[in-house]
């Protein structure tokens, strides 16, 4: 049986993943505007507007590298599309993703005039789930990318890799729990990964792969 902190490696991974993106740009996705011009990743108080499953992104030169905003999915610049729109997570590890999701994107609004308000800043509101519209996607299970997901692999110290490169010493998730009597038939390792609050599970089914 195994005991680990982490099963991503660092929060620092997480925070890769995710991207700032303001309610301003959420504005011009529910309005199914295509303005490429706007620059803004943050709206003032009293805004309206909200991202939706099927809703397309791409990046903004403006807040590169890790800005986004919305546009059209049949412009040349879009890159993903929303597979669900969840409530922005204060703790890490609490916004679950569905399975396929490629990357997370933080949806925040601003209040005030702060000249810091194009570069991502503000109060998160929601998390944008999206799936990338090329054939790339490190979400899927067993690719190695995006969330931790039923069908993935681990090293030996819980860290994802992808299972077409994985050595000797990886294991294949069966299923992700609370408690390690909660593991489906056929786990051999039992990964218990230290309290974190606001994860939905506390223990990694393996079998080596």
């Amino acid at each position: 049986m195994f005991q680990h902190g982490s099963s991503r490696s660092a929060a620092a991974r997480r925070a890769g993943l995710v991207a700032a993106l303001g309610l301003g740009l959420a504005l011009t996705a529910a309005c199914g505007g295509k303005d490429t011009g706007s620059g803004s990743s943050s709206s003032s108080k009293g805004g309206s507007g909200s991202w939706q499953a099927g809703d397309c992104g791409g990046p903004d030169p403006k807040q590169a590298p890790d800005g986004y905003r919305a546009m059209g999915c049949d412009e040349s610049g879009a890159t993903f599309k929303a597979l669900e729109v969840t409530s922005a997570g204060i703790l890490p590890g609490s916004v679950q993703c569905p399975a396929g999701t490629d990357l997370m994107i933080r949806v925040s609004v601003s209040y005030g005039s702060s000249k810091d308000k194009s570069k991502g800043g503000g109060i998160p509101t929601h998390t944008v789930c999206g799936r990338n519209l090329s054939g790339d996607h490190p979400g899927d299970a067993g690719a190695g990318g995006g969330q931790l997901v039923k069908g993935d692999c681990v090293s030996s110290s819980a860290q994802e890799v992808a299972c077409a490169s994985a050595g000797r010493d990886a294991f294949k998730v069966l299923d992700l729990v609370k408690e390690k009597e909660q593991c489906p038939a056929g786990t051999s390792e039992p990964m218990e990964l230290t309290l974190s609050i606001g994860r939905p599970y506390d223990v990694i089914c393996a079998a080596p792969v």
